[in-house]
């Protein structure tokens, strides 16, 4: 039970026990002999108080302090109630502690924490399986001394953990790691490591069966397009039934073969592994060649095509897909817009990079297909789309180009009113000029 302390009766027996010295000296004619021993007795009773307050913080096994009586009783009350609550706030810390360990065992990733010279200080269950780390032996060790993986190492010091990273597994090659770094606390790092081995084999097999499905459809439909191409001539063309299933053979190969070779294009770039700052680009030279194309493309439209290029500059890029993303948006814009319509083409520089846009006034699109328009064969109006000859990739090979670029395409439309499509490229993708 706790107490409140009075200093005031404390101080009120200290003058007592000093007051009856004081009298004591005074009858046997010597005050200052008898003063000066009361305040001896009273040095040594406390320490005395001291030497047992001693022996009970560090050396008595008992919690419960000695009995004594009032200073000292005070003192010691207050040191055993200090000594509950943080044995109290130990247990919680404990218990949370051990919460928390157990939820870190539950991660499906395994998980390391390194402080801000890299050095372990924790790693779960899962981190000492995958990635071979010994606990508590590692501890204090550092990270890329372990995981020695060139570019995991690159990553790590780069210090850039915006994206994550995916790399072989340090104890199986066959397995593929993504790693994750997330800074916190006071210059500390949490990595998380999945495994995305099967994510990994599905998105290749995948690949894989588009790339060599499209390949594998290239030569049956070239014997049907040959022999398609040599019909006419048949006099069996001039009955109206087989001139019409002939027509619609015709473009129906014809559609099929255009969506063969988008899939085969989008299937180029997403394996491709080239780098884009080993080479640049003039955007205005290729956008005059495909002002050629689109004008050629336009004679059935109509259209009154603009081109607003600013020249000189050159950016760093792969020429084949930029060119293919340019002239899916000039020609999507050339095939949706209705005839006689206006389409302008810009591509423009500034401080903070460069700009390409196409800009129509056609029927526009509404606002709740825009986000999916690059997905794949995903089309707003299907009828249309078919009618056109389009083969609902166009838009996909865009966004696979824009994102190998690092870039974006963005999309502001409003129906009856036209529609922009264009993508920004930062300052450091200018060339420098020589």
């Amino acid at each position: 039970m706790y107490y409140p302390f009075s200093w005031i009766k404390s101080v009120a027996r200290l003058c007592l026990f000093l007051l009856f010295f004081a009298l004591v000296g005074w009858y046997v004619n010597d005050m200052l002999l008898a003063v000066a021993m009361g305040a001896t007795g009273l040095l040594l009773v406390n320490y005395w108080q001291l030497f047992k307050l001693n022996r009970w913080l560090w050396h008595s096994r008992k919690m419960s302090p000695p009995a004594v009586n009032g200073l000292w009783e005070h003192i010691y009350e207050g040191i055993y109630y200090l000594q509950r609550r943080n044995r109290n706030k130990r247990k919680e810390l404990g218990a949370l502690v051990k919460r928390f360990r157990e939820g870190s065992e539950a991660l499906p990733d395994a998980a390391v924490v390194v402080d801000a010279n890299a050095c372990i200080i924790w790693c779960n269950r899962l981190a000492r399986l995958e990635l071979g780390l010994r606990w508590p032996s590692d501890a204090g060790r550092r990270l890329d001394n372990l995981i020695r993986h060139p570019e995991f190492i690159e990553y790590f010091h780069a210090g850039k953990y915006h994206f994550p990273i995916e790399v072989p597994s340090p104890l199986n090659a066959q397995k593929s790691f993504e790693y994750r770094i997330m800074p916190y606390g006071e210059e500390h790092l949490l990595l998380i490591a999945r495994d995305v081995t099967r994510l990994s084999q599905l998105e290749e097999m995948r690949k894989d069966f588009v790339a060599n499905v499209s390949h594998e459809l290239r030569t049956p439909l070239t014997v049907i397009t040959g022999y398609l191409e040599i019909l006419p001539d048949s006099d069996e063309q001039a009955n109206p039934f087989i001139k019409k299933a002939y027509y619609e053979m015709s473009a129906q190969t014809l559609r099929m073969q255009n969506l063969i070779e988008d899939l085969l294009v989008l299937s180029r770039i997403e394996a491709s592994s080239e780098r884009i700052y080993e080479n640049t680009v003039d955007m205005a030279a290729m956008l005059k060649q495909i002002k050629i194309e689109a004008d050629a493309l336009n004679k059935g439209k109509k259209h009154q095509i603009q081109f607003h290029l600013d020249h000189g500059e050159r950016i760093y890029g792969i020429e084949t897909e930029l060119r293919s993303a340019c002239s899916n948006l000039i020609f999507n814009a050339i095939n949706y817009t209705p005839a006689g319509g206006q389409i302008d083409v810009y591509w423009s520089y500034s401080k903070e990079g460069g700009k390409f846009l196409v800009k129509d006034n056609g029927d526009g699109i509404e606002q709740q297909h825009l986000s999916r328009l690059t997905e794949r064969f995903y089309r707003v109006d299907k009828a249309r789309s078919r009618k056109t000859g389009g083969s609902g990739l166009g838009l996909s090979i865009v966004k696979h180009v824009l994102n190998h670029h690092n870039s974006k395409l963005q999309i502001n439309s409003r129906v009856g009113e036209g529609s922009e499509f264009f993508f920004e490229v930062g300052d450091a993708m200018i060339a420098s000029q020589d």
